[in-house]
């Protein structure tokens, strides 16, 4: 039975008011090496941070071999990390770099004095003690006989290896990297993510690994997290995370996929693309669902011999196979293969059930708390919009007042009146008219889903609309929303939802 070492239970992190990781919970298992993926600021290096003592939680526990850790300073701690700048002394050789923390370093002795009781003592390394240290790092990152050379002398995957020696020559339980390889060329990462990998054999400690690079995490890792906005979205091994991804944003973030709208027809059958297909997984039936196809589970045949036809619009040799889009109806494919369908061919694809991977709509409408305004307009959202308020009371009316008329002819003030509001993914025009929009914020996500974008934009108060648009737009554009009057339904809350 695998032993955890680290352990997150509820751990949540906040600068001023903005959570940086939230109610995160996650052991790592002793020897495992696991990693931290995800986009620049969704929290995995804060996590790090944290595990290494560098931050203190604002809520919840860290334990460490089953002893709450949460508060007890880094250097006590048998961890060490190696960040991306590698933090190398210039003036000082190889040897004196690695060497550098054990000179420092105490180790308790026990003692037996002439009276025969045990006395505790802490004493530094000898310089003996120190040397075979230092050459038994050197040779684990394959650098023997670099000791004497400056370090200024030394390429950029030799000074990652140092800093990796310097960090392991302490013999550390765990060892935290901070996506380390960020600094070298393409050839060099690929190189030293065998290494690392190499290294982690050897040494048979944890390593924990943090990076935004999918084929690093999927490469070296045993097991991988996956996180977003501060919040974890998946663990599991790679291929678990590549072959079974939990919700959009796993299946777009890691490798290639088609991502399309589908709806369960029956029993282990879905419809997307115009055509039902056999699956393998089971969903309630009419439920709206999304659908991951990966671009090289779809076989090319020829036309009317597949599921459904398609026109190659486009084909680029990428070293190893041809990537091609194919159109098929209002869809657009991406097809991974060895062999090439000339632009403007028509052909058939097929789609197995096995390849067929089915997950819950995470977004089907937008939803908000909100209030009515002294001119019935209703606030939500961080913006201020026109809306049908006679939609609260049936077969009522405005009056020239500006008050409600209910049917029984009750005039009712709804200045203040808290309501629910609802918006459809659809409804959302996103404009780059900031000036004249009801709310302004950021596009912080975009999904293609074979034939539209689904559009996260993230206001300064972080309210979220989600909007499916045929039009594209540019990761962190800022960006004006509007919605009309019409689509926006309203609803009064009751005591128990206030």
């Amino acid at each position: 039975m695998s032993e955890k070492i680290i352990q997150f239970i509820g751990v949540s992190k906040a600068y001023d008011k903005t959570l940086a990781v939230e109610d995160v919970n996650f052991y790592v298992n002793k020897g495992e090496f696991i990693t931290f993926l995800g986009p620049s600021g969704c929290g995995k290096t804060t996590t790090l941070r944290m595990i290494a003592g560098f931050e203190m939680p604002t809520s919840g526990q860290i334990l460490l071999d089953g002893k709450d850790i949460t508060n007890v300073p880094p250097h006590k701690r048998p961890i060490n990390t190696v960040f991306q700048r590698y933090a190398l002394f210039p003036h000082l050789s190889v040897y004196d770099n690695i060497a550098f923390g054990l000179k420092l370093k105490k180790i308790k002795v026990v003692l037996e004095n002439k009276n025969g009781e045990r006395i505790e003592k802490y004493e530094k390394l000898t310089r003996g003690e120190i040397k075979e240290k230092v050459t038994n790092a050197l040779k684990i990152v394959d650098l023997e006989g670099f000791e004497d050379r400056n370090i200024t002398t030394l390429s950029g995957g030799q000074q990652q290896r140092i800093a990796i020696a310097r960090a392991i020559v302490n013999e550390p339980e765990i060892l935290l990297l901070d996506e380390p390889l960020g600094a070298l060329d393409l050839k060099m990462r690929k190189e030293m993510q065998l290494e690392l990998k190499e290294m982690h054999r050897k040494l048979g400690i944890t390593f924990i690994y943090v990076t935004h690079d999918q084929e690093e995490a999927l490469t070296m890792s045993d097991t991988v997290i996956v996180m977003k906005d501060g919040m974890i979205q998946q663990i599991g091994t790679p291929m678990d995370i590549y072959n079974e991804p939990k919700n959009v944003f796993v299946a777009d973030f890691i490798g290639e996929s088609n991502i399309l709208s589908g709806v369960m027809t029956d029993k282990f059958k879905v419809k997307f693309a115009g055509h039902v297909f056999d699956c393998v997984d089971d969903f309630a039936k009419n439920e709206y669902v999304d659908v991951v196809v990966r671009p090289e589970d779809i076989d090319m045949v020829e036309k009317d011999q597949g599921d459904v036809n398609g026109k190659v619009i486009s084909s680029i040799f990428k070293g190893i196979h041809y990537e091609m889009t194919v159109i098929a109806g209002k869809n657009e494919f991406v097809i991974q293969n060895t062999d090439e369908r000339k632009v403007g061919e028509t052909i058939g694809l097929k789609i197995g059930p096995e390849d067929i991977h089915i997950m819950a709509k995470e977004f089907t409408i937008n939803r908000y708390d909100g209030y009515i305004t002294k001119k019935n307009t209703v606030v939500f959202g961080d913006g201020e919009y026109e809306a049908d308020v006679t939609q609260l009371y049936p077969n009522s009316h405005i009056d020239e007042e500006g008050y409600l008329i209910t049917d029984d002819g009750k005039q009712i003030d709804l200045t203040d009146a808290d309501v629910s509001v609802e918006v459809g993914l659809k409804c959302i025009d996103i404009d780059d008219n900031v000036e004249e929009a009801n709310a302004v914020g950021k596009i912080i996500s975009i999904i293609y889903k074979g034939d539209h974008y689904q559009i996260i934009v993230r206001t300064e108060n972080e309210e979220d609309y989600v909007a499916d648009t045929e039009y594209l737009w540019n990761e962190n554009d800022m960006v004006g929303i509007k919605i009309a009057a019409k689509d926006i339904k309203l609803s009064l809350k009751t005591e128990a939802q206030k």
